[in-house]
């Protein structure tokens, strides 16, 4: 197994860095800033191999092209996004091998919050970026509600025990408006506890597990009647099928 470090970024971002045990270079997902990468770097007296990008928001791109120059790194990004020195396109079913990981990532399409957006799934992991997060999704700004609940289908299609590493520290945030959905949900109200505890200790909530997502995320569980009863109550009416309520969920969240 690839070991995942967090290197925080602006107000909640991680940049994931990845690393085979006892090698001398690391992978960098999305690197919205260079400095704490170089940073982290520095400290660690590690060089870097390549980066792994999701989606083109500035948060997760703005340290590539730096970073790529500066250790002449091939960048792996999604074919219909710009991303900058991007080398390597990737789409759906794409296997990508990043140099020193000593394993593969296969590309999965999971358009929504930006109309190219891709993960990679690899080492028992989904590097997502901003489409799951833990107990929650992230907002339409391309896609439509549809695109998104088709993207999040297939991402829950994974094993329970798949690790997710995500783009943000959202989860406290996301659980109060899980229980909002869900507020007699035991497994929520426990993931409440547990991710303050984290939190009060300075730790980050990440990795999540599929699994805990299942049983706590609003934007996995639309097809679930307590989840379908909730949305069509805040709706006021009833709802038809599983796009109709995804769709209420988030714009629910969006204004929560």
């Amino acid at each position: 197994m690839l070991e995942y470090h967090p290197v925080r970024a602006f107000r909640d971002n991680y940049i994931w860095m990845l690393r085979r045990p006892g090698a001398e270079a690391c992978v960098a997902v999305d690197p919205g800033d260079a400095a704490p990468v170089r940073d982290y770097l520095g400290r660690k007296d590690l060089a870097l191999a390549a980066i792994l990008v999701t989606h083109h928001h500035p948060d997760h791109v703005g340290g590539v092209a730096s970073l790529a120059d500066a250790f002449d790194v091939p960048v792996f990004g999604p074919a219909g996004e710009s991303i900058p020195a991007c080398s390597n396109p990737v789409s759906g079913g794409d296997v990508v091998e990043p140099p020193t990981l000593a394993t593969s990532f296969r590309v999965i399409d999971i358009p929504g919050h930006t109309a190219g957006h891709i993960a990679y799934h690899g080492d028992g992991s989904l590097l997502c970026g901003d489409t799951l997060f833990a107990v929650g999704c992230g907002r339409l700004f391309e896609g439509t509600p549809d695109q998104m609940r088709q993207s999040l289908d297939r991402l829950r299609s994974l094993p329970p025990e798949t690790a997710i590493y995500c783009g943000h520290e959202y989860t406290l945030k996301n659980i109060r408006f899980a229980l909002a959905v869900e507020p007699d949900n035991p497994a929520l109200q426990a993931r409440q506890e547990e991710a303050r505890q984290r939190r009060d200790e300075d730790m980050p909530t990440l990795p999540s597990r599929m699994g805990a997502e299942l049983d706590t995320n609003p934007f996995l569980r639309w097809d679930r009647p307590e989840v379908r009863a909730a949305a069509e109550k805040h709706a006021g009416h009833a709802l038809g099928g599983d796009t109709e309520v995804f769709a209420e969920l988030r714009r629910w969240k969006d204004n929560f």
